[in-house]
């Protein structure tokens, strides 16, 4: 099917949480503009020098980007690279990309789930 042809239906994972049984641990926040996302889980991604994928990790650092489940090709989002870690803590993490400023938070409970 030509990508050209394909009909495109709007969506936001967030709407139909409860009806796949979703229980985010994750929220993650840009600053610029307040968009926020939701996953179950995060992972970070290094890259080698061609911009291609070299290895998954689970801790933060500079040079990775934060890619949120599910791990598939319609993951829920995805940062450029972290240039700045700015505040780090067990449950938070407030830093920089190359694009944008994020902080992301690890939720502890259901209610932590409402921005």
């Amino acid at each position: 099917m030509s990508k050209l042809k394909q009909t495109k239906i709007p969506v936001q994972l967030e709407d139909l949480a409860e009806a796949f049984d979703f229980q985010p641990k994750y929220r993650l926040v840009r600053e610029r503009d307040g968009l926020t996302k939701q996953s179950e889980d995060v992972m970070w991604v290094e890259w080698n020098e061609e911009g291609r994928f070299k290895e998954k990790h689970s801790e933060p650092a500079v040079g990775r980007s934060l890619l949120m489940s599910p791990f598939s090709e319609f993951f829920a989002w995805q940062t450029t690279s972290v240039t700045e870690i700015t505040e780090q803590r067990e449950d938070y993490i407030k830093f920089k990309t190359k694009n944008s400023n994020y902080e992301l938070f690890k939720l502890s409970n259901e209610q932590d789930t409402n921005p």
